[in-house]
């Protein structure tokens, strides 16, 4: 079977994901911008998980393009990634309600990682589908991004329980790390055309 039915039903998950956390976001009542200030730290979470889910539905998209087939495991393995990313709105909530607190932003950080390994699992389930020869394989290379995202987030794990901040500072740096598309999957293409 092809992929366009799992790309459906993930683009649906993921709209979901976002619509749950924009709910999540109280309208103050006064009209000051004090009024503002406390719900601050939820807005903020609000902006990085976006951001995130944003990558991860850019990322997902491009590689489905490169996929020609989809088996058991692939679908086993996308529904393993959108698990962990329906659990973002939850830690984004607690992490705002409770002002980037030790366990709040060590929990966020573990659904992070938790889905950077689905991702990664669900990418070699697809590798393994189309062969070391294919598009994906060519495009995806040493993949130092994926690499180096996990270990980010399990230093920013740790640093949750000294320094909060600095936590923060690292899921944002593997943000930024991702932000840009990921280009080789189109220029792959492009030179098969």
């Amino acid at each position: 079977m092809n992929s366009n039915r799992l790309e459906a039903f993930s683009d649906g998950v993921l709209a979901i994901i976002i619509t749950i956390m924009v709910l999540e976001l109280k309208v103050p009542h006064g009209t000051d911008l004090k009024e503002l200030e406390p719900v601050l730290p939820v807005f903020l979470s609000y902006i990085l998980s976006f951001i995130y889910v944003g990558i991860y539905w850019n990322n997902h998209h491009h590689m489905m393009h490169a996929v020609q087939k989809v088996n058991g495991g692939i679908l086993w393995a996308n529904l393993h990634l959108l698990f962990w990313l329906s659990l973002i709105p939850f830690v984004t909530g607690w992490l705002g309600e409770n002002h980037f607190a030790e366990l709040p932003m060590a929990l966020y950080g573990v659904v992070l990682l938790m889905a950077a390994i689905a991702y990664f699992i669900l990418q070699n389930r697809i590798l393994a589908v189309q062969g070391k020869d294919s598009l994906l394989a060519k495009a995806l290379g040493k993949d130092l991004k994926g690499k180096a995202s996990p270990i980010i987030y399990i230093v920013a794990i740790i640093a949750s329980f000294y320094s909060p901040w600095i936590a923060g500072a690292l899921y944002i740096l593997v943000a930024l790390m991702w932000l840009i598309p990921d280009k080789r999957i189109e220029i792959i293409f492009k030179e098969k055309k």
